[in-house]
């Protein structure tokens, strides 16, 4: 073996052996499959939430898909008939936006080529792109079932979403209306949770509207003067006496002749500006509603481009957000605005283009909240358990509050709403076939298709079902009859990012309970943000950007995996940088170095199943092995991965190199069965690092990877022999060891090593077997274990043992001169701070954290000090 492990020679070339031999599909562990405790099948199924199919890896992907990784690869090894089901998303807003901008450039538009045509553009653009994200993630070594990768928009799927639309609507459950929503001049509407709400310096206008009659005027404040020309009221508070005499009074509007009446509504706050508002019904969420208790008229004074009408007079056909400043200068040219005043508020945004996003009324469809209900009561009662559970408190606050979903959308890429209306008679009705064969009111075969196509998170919704056959053949399909239905749902966990638990999460709830009659996943793991090494945020514009697929090519996939675990501590945010990466880096050479140590005392190992322990030393690593199995196992069934990767860090590390390695020097005839501890370890390593894990295992199997079977489908370490009484031993042999060592270091002959020491122990210890160990080790050429204390001696006393290292022989006079200065030095820095917090004067005019800094020097020292004393005694007693 050469010293370096070279992960680009390997992790690519075991990847493609284990996708080409089947391991990653349902039945790729089929050997080491087995039942439960009630006999059925043990299985386990996670979705890997499609990426959208233009993207690229990025560092969160990367967390997400190493985590489903590595719980997928655990399951698969513990014997359960396992579905991780990859897929990607269609990406209806970004798709289209990619598509919109390439035409753009060749100086065309989407209009000028036609739906077809542009929908032909899509796919283009989906088969040229659509496969750069699966080519990432296969870098980063996870194991999805391939073969069953699924696209959104693809037959079955599409069939799927038309069956859950036209359930829906026959239902009520899916109903149009118009309604006021979210409205990107873009993107068209949006959801609520697809609205980001940011702080800008905005400004308030305060606008002068005269009374009809001459008599005066009031004055209203408002931060989007361009929308007043869809005016149909002012209010004021019923009880404000300010107002009493003005209410029902008429208004003219700035530069128009229209009339609009005062009213009272209590929607009003008196305190805050004038406690005279205008009414604008058709372009604000609470005028909205203000408009419906008092039936006033809903006037749109813009498109859906956010092009100016007619209403707004010499202003139309400027664009709403150009013409503010316009409109502004102009009444102030008029006298109609008497002050601006800087604000500071939340103005909304579309989550995709970041355009400003308007309330607009606009005719969409809606899935009814009611869908949801079961679900929430559901999920209250437990049957779906997030980690960390504060998560529920998030998930509460947004379904008790939640709302109608839009599920329209103004594109072209997507799923088109099943949706048609007969030009004949006028009915309306849902259809699963692309093309009906006429109106089943009048059988006229007359009819249009509702232009607009449904939100991506609604097909996206389905997927905890729909890619395991679910109305993939244009009906419900009967749960017991298909195999995957039964197998896979409900899913056994879904992991994910919290910034898509309203998105996704939430809704996928909702339409699986609806749907199947059960919550579609039992328990929900939500991962937090991975940020920079100093706890910022990554973005392109800051340049702390992390690109997985860089580290992958600079470390491995399984540093970084490992890495990523690590630190994947539930409900934290990750802080993510280079020494964290070099860390893991370590801990693969630590592994390759160990394999190199045996495979230089033995040719190739058994199997740990294959052989009987009977070494001490072999004894002592398995019964520790077992204790790091069984914290392993408890640890990835509660989905505390760090933990999981910082036991198998600590074992590898200190208990087996650290140790195991080092009291192997003393027993060459366990070298056998500790290369066989670690061949176990290995597996155990694997879910987290599989392609080191395999290169080792085969090495010290004397094998190939190409002649033999990959440890990810051997099976997880489980039922080891666990021998408490070598344990305890042992433990008091490193405790002997690291006494010994310390006592040498006071005595300046730490690497040295010494003729003799002797160890007076409480408890029974098998002498011989020990004997050797501490020899070894602590560098001493004879120890011997007595019942007394030893005169003339260095001592170090720990919990369960004193060790003493005879001073005749050696020249004690310098080390004496040594301790001396110390002690001299210690001495003057006590009765400095012990003077200073004597001081009555200082500890009541010091600030209290100085008082608190010294008080804690003090007592550092103190303990110092008595150390030396105590040393020094020993030495010239």
């Amino acid at each position: 073996m050469s010293d370096k492990y070279e992960p680009s020679k390997v992790e690519d070339k075991y990847y493609k052996i284990w996708e080409d031999r089947g391991y990653f599909e349902v039945d790729g562990n089929k050997s080491i499959q087995e039942a439960d405790a009630n006999g059925k099948q043990k299985t386990f199924a996670i979705m890997m939430p499609p990426p959208n199919v233009t993207g690229s890896l990025h560092i969160g992907h990367a967390l997400t898909f190493t985590l489903q990784d590595i719980i997928t690869r655990f399951k698969r090894m513990d014997g359960y008939k396992t579905l991780w089901q990859p897929g990607t998303d269609h990406a209806g807003i970004a798709t289209q936006n990619i598509v919109e901008k390439q035409l753009l450039a060749e100086g065309t538009t989407k209009e000028e080529l036609g739906r077809e045509k542009f929908l032909e553009r899509a796919w283009q653009q989906k088969e040229q792109s659509g496969g750069n994200i699966v080519h990432q993630m296969r870098k980063l070594g996870v194991s999805p079932a391939w073969s069953r990768e699924r696209f959104t928009m693809d037959d079955g799927l599409k069939e799927a979403v038309k069956e859950a639309f036209v359930h829906l609507y026959n239902e009520g459950m899916i109903v149009q209306n118009n309604y006021m929503v979210n409205w990107c001049t873009h993107d068209g509407a949006l959801s609520d949770i697809e609205v980001e709400h940011d702080e800008v310096n905005g400004k308030f206008y305060h606008m002068n509207y005269h009374f009809s009659d001459g008599s005066g005027h009031v004055t209203v404040a408002t931060t989007r003067p361009e929308t007043y020309f869809g005016d149909t009221a002012i209010m004021v508070h019923p009880e404000d006496e300010r107002y009493k005499n003005i209410v029902g009074k008429e208004v003219t509007l700035p530069l128009t002749n229209r009339k609009i009446k005062i009213i009272t509504d209590e929607h009003v706050d008196m305190a805050f500006g004038t406690g005279v508002v205008k009414v604008t019904p058709a372009h604000d969420q609470n005028d909205y509603e203000v408009g419906k208790r008092h039936d006033l008229e809903f006037i749109t004074c813009f498109d859906e481009k956010g092009i100016l009408n007619e209403y707004c007079g010499e202003f139309q056909g400027l664009e709403r957000l150009e013409a503010r400043p316009v409109i502004v200068k102009k009444l102030q040219e008029e006298g109609f605005i008497v002050k601006i005043e800087e604000h500071i508020h939340q103005v909304g945004h579309c989550y995709r283009c970041k355009n400003i996003v308007e309330p607009y009324i606009s005719k969409q469809w809606f899935v009814r909240s009611e869908v949801a209900k079961k679900s929430i009561e559901k999920t209250y009662a437990g049957e779906a358990k997030f980690h960390p559970s504060h998560w529920l408190n998030s998930y509460r606050a947004w379904m008790d509050e939640l709302r109608d979903w839009c599920i329209s959308r103004q594109l072209w890429w997507g799923h088109r709403i099943p949706v048609f209306t007969c030009e004949s008679c006028g009915h309306q009705w849902a259809d699963k076939a692309d093309e009906p064969e006429s109106c089943p009111k009048c059988a006229s075969k007359k009819y249009t298709q509702d232009p607009d196509v449904l939100d991506t998170w609604f097909s996206s919704g389905l997927w905890a079902f729909s890619p395991l056959g679910w109305g993939n053949n244009g009906q419900m399909e009967d749960t017991f009859k298909n195999s995957d239905l039964k197998d896979f749902y409900p899913n056994s966990l879904l992991i994910t990012g919290f910034d898509i638990m309203f998105f996704w999460v939430a809704r996928m709830m909702m339409l699986g309970e609806h749907f199947m009659g059960e919550l579609p996943f039992k328990d929900i793991y939500m991962h937090a943000l991975v940020r920079d090494e100093n706890g910022q945020k990554m973005s392109k514009s800051k340049g702390n950007v992390i690109d997985p697929l860089d580290m992958v090519e600079e470390h491995s996939a399984d540093i970084i995996r490992f890495t990523l675990a690590f630190l994947a501590v539930q409900g934290r945010d990750i802080k993510l940088g280079a020494k964290n990466l070099e860390q893991f880096r370590n801990f693969t050479n630590k592994l390759y170095n160990a394999s190199n140590f045996l495979s230089l005392n033995v040719d190739t190992f058994p199997d740990l199943k294959d052989i009987e322990v009977k070494t001490p030393l072999g004894l002592y690593m398995q019964s520790r092995l077992c204790v790091a199995v069984n914290e392993v196992r408890e640890t990835l069934e509660s989905y505390k991965f760090n933990e999981a990767a910082s036991i198998l860090y600590r074992f590898v590390w200190t208990e087996f190199c650290d140790w195991g390695i080092e009291y192997s020097k003393a027993s060459k005839e366990s070298i056998v069965e500790l290369g066989a501890v670690f061949k176990e370890t290995l597996k155990m390593i694997s879910p987290f690092m599989p392609f080191i894990a395999d290169f080792l295992y085969h090495k010290l199997s004397g094998t190939t990877l190409e002649e033999g079977e990959s440890v990810m489908i051997m099976n997880f370490p489980k039922d080891i022999k666990r021998d408490e009484k070598s344990e305890e031993m042992f433990s008091l042999i490193e405790e002997a060891i690291t006494a010994i060592r310390r006592a040498k270091v006071v005595i300046d002959m730490g690497n040295s090593k010494i003729a003799k020491a002797y160890i007076k122990i409480d408890k029974s210890i098998d002498n011989e077997v020990a004997k050797p160990f501490i020899e070894k080790l602590a560098k001493v050429e004879n120890i011997e274990f007595v019942s007394s204390k030893v005169e003339n001696s260095v001592t170090d006393v720990s919990n369960n043992l004193e060790v003493y290292i005879p001073t005749a022989e050696i020249d004690m006079s310098a080390i004496v001169s040594k301790l001396e200065k110390q002690k001299e030095k210690a001495q003057k820095e006590f009765d400095k701070l012990n003077g200073m917090l004597s001081n009555e004067r200082f500890v009541a005019n010091a600030p209290q954290n100085v008082v608190e800094e010294n008080k804690k020097a003090l007592e550092e020292i103190k303990t110092r000090l008595e150390k030396i004393t105590n040393e020094l005694n020993s030495l010239q007693a």
